[in-house]
């Protein structure tokens, strides 16, 4: 009779892997909290692979999936209001920017729940969470960037979103945002050595896999 062979497949591979490396971000921290952009992506590149591997394993059947990646939105929307007017954490241009990709990623969520749709249909709304995430990707690494500079490299404070919008073109106002200012390096708020902005670096990277991960799960 043949053995039974213990197998494990690659999310469970990559969670194991993401328990070991956070035990590895434990020594790290005890070391010397380095700033480095570099350690930056390291501890997103930890997250992400932990988050995404556990959003594989826990993918539930498609249309169930578009309700929880909707309210998953939803709730990342209503902490970010929360922070604003409930903490007085004043948004950068930056974050308002990767606000914009979230409720855009929830919006898709939202019709492709109420539309249900067949295989093709779920390719082409994973497309969209792609183009979405893949913009807030640039925005959230742009911002980590920002937070990892020594303090005598941190651009100066510019104008805030809503001036921008009234006074210049629009395209000029992406490019300004883009480019970020000294607001945008400030870091309000961190957990596990991220700040809001490398925690929605990891959403966006996991959000994605998880659309693609949708598109199977009749």
């Amino acid at each position: 009779m043949r053995e039974p062979s213990l197998s494990l497949s690659l999310p469970w591979i990559g969670l194991i892997l993401t328990l070991a490396l956070l035990g590895q971000e434990a020594l790290f921290r005890a070391w010397g909290n380095d700033s480095t952009f570099a350690a930056s992506l390291y501890r997103v590149g930890v997250m992400a692979m932990g988050v995404t591997s556990l959003a594989i394993i826990l993918c539930p059947q498609r249309r169930v999936g578009y309700l929880l990646g909707f309210l998953l939105c939803a709730g990342l929307m209503g902490w970010a209001f929360w922070l604003q007017y409930g903490q007085g954490l004043e948004p950068c241009p930056l974050c308002m920017f990767q606000r914009v990709a979230v409720g855009a990623i929830g919006v898709v969520f939202l019709v492709a729940l109420i539309h249900n749709p067949l295989r093709f249909g779920a390719a082409v709304y994973a497309g969209l969470i792609l183009l979405f995430a893949g913009a807030g990707t640039a925005l959230a690494s742009r911002q980590v960037w920002l937070q990892s500079l020594p303090k005598d490299q941190v651009p100066a404070c510019g104008m805030g979103i809503s001036y921008m919008m009234d006074m210049m073109p629009f395209l000029d106002v992406i490019a300004k945002v883009f480019t970020g200012s000294g607001e945008c390096a400030e870091k309000a708020w961190v957990f596990l050595g991220l700040s809001i902005a490398g925690w929605t670096l990891v959403f966006f990277i996991a959000v994605a896999v998880y659309a693609l991960e949708l598109i199977r799960r009749d």
